[in-house]
């Protein structure tokens, strides 16, 4: 009996000490038709879809790892899966392969998350766990204006309208079914759920 209770014990002191990272739903439960072929295509795919999509995010694995620390550092901080931040950061920078002294999009994104200095007051250096922390925020901010929008919704459905509204805003989301119109390349949401699956797969 001692024994078992030691062991019991000790479980709820792991537990406590890994975090949770489910507060707003998993990744695996979204349903995703993956990367549009105007996404995968300047990729040098081929083809379409989940596999596109499994495909880019395991190119950008390596640099990924990289942030690994990091990204599940704060992912039990704020109760977000790191696996759906490792695939923002492929989606937004390919972990910071194409920025330009940590800038992308013109000059109005900045770091892994692409935080668009005419919106948000930028944090951190652009490789750092402030960044990441700040996007992540911005994340969370999307899905709660999802959940107040679309309270019918499933989890799953509310965190997938809130990873499109990273990209286009809550405002641009209307329905389930056509929440990625108006996205980059009309695919946001489901490039980004099926590049965090992968990674979910590979230790985020």
């Amino acid at each position: 009996m001692y024994p078992m209770l030691v062991l019991l014990g000790l479980a709820a002191l792991l537990g406590a000490s890994q975090g949770r990272t489910d507060c707003y739903g998993s990744v695996n439960g979204i349903q995703t038709s993956g990367a549009s072929c105007a996404t995968a295509k300047p990729e040098g795919l081929s083809y379409c879809g989940v596999s596109a999509s499994q495909k880019i995010a395991e190119v950008d694995l390596r640099a990924m790892d990289r942030y690994k620390t990091i990204i599940k550092r704060v992912g039990e901080k704020l109760c977000v899966e790191p696996a759906l931040i490792a695939a923002i950061i492929s989606r937004e920078s390919h972990a910071g392969k194409v920025l330009q002294n940590g800038w992308g999009d013109n000059g109005n994104g900045f770091g892994l998350m692409q935080v668009d200095k005419n919106y948000h007051k930028l944090q951190g250096t652009w490789n750092s766990e402030a960044h990441i922390t700040q996007g992540t925020n911005i994340l969370i901010s999307m899905i709660k204006a999802i959940q107040k929008k679309f309270p019918s919704w499933t989890k799953y459905q509310q965190l997938k309208g809130g990873i499109s509204a990273y990209n286009a805003g809550a405002g641009n989301v209307q329905t389930y079914e056509g929440m990625d119109k108006g996205t980059t390349h009309n695919d946001y949401a489901n490039d980004v759920a099926a590049r965090a699956q992968y990674y979910k797969k590979h230790g985020y």
